[in-house]
C-alpha cells in the first residue's frame, strides 16, 4: 500500500460544544464550517482537513446506528489516510489480520472508503476523497 497523505483527522467527540470551545477557543483552529455538530475547517496548514466528529455520527457511519456498541471500544479520533486504491488497501488490512469496521464503501459526500479500529481505539480510515485530488 503506498499511502500518498493524511486525509483527514478528527477527534471523536462525546460533548461536542466542549470540544468546539476547546479546540476553536483555546487554539484558535481554523474551523469555520459545520454540518449538524461536525465542525471543521480546509485551511490548517499541512492538513487536507479536520473535523470534531460527534460519537453518535462516528457510530452511524461505522455501524449504521447512533449507538456505539458496547463490546467495541469506544473510539477517541479518526484518521484516514489517502491510498491509490481503497479495495486494494482494505483487503491488505484483512489479510494482516484486522477487522473492517464496515466494507468499502462510498459515502453520501463521495469518498470512497473503509475503516479499522486501532488497538488504542483510533478509528483508522484507508480512502481515496475525490475533492483533494
Amino acid at each position: 500500500m503506498k499511502v500518498l497523505f493524511v486525509a483527514s483527522f478528527a477527534p471523536i467527540v462525546a460533548d461536542p460544544k466542549a470540544a468546539r470551545r476547546f479546540y476553536l477557543d483555546g487554539f484558535d483552529l481554523p474551523l469555520d464550517q459545520s454540518q449538524g455538530d461536525y465542525v471543521y475547517g480546509d485551511k490548517l496548514e499541512g492538513v487536507k482537513h479536520f473535523g470534531l466528529w460527534p460519537l453518535a455520527e462516528c457510530a452511524e457511519a461505522c455501524f449504521g446506528d447512533a449507538a456505539w456498541p458496547a463490546h467495541v471500544k469506544v473510539p477517541q479520533a479518526s484518521v484516514e489516510f489517502e491510498v491509490e486504491d481503497v479495495a486494494a488497501a482494505a483487503a491488505e488490512l484483512v489479510g494482516k489480520g484486522m477487522e473492517l469496521l464496515h466494507p468499502v464503501r462510498t459515502e453520501p459526500w463521495g469518498q470512497i472508503i473503509a475503516r479499522v479500529l486501532s488497538p488504542d481505539g483510533l478509528v483508522v480510515g484507508v480512502c481515496h476523497t475525490p475533492w483533494m485530488h
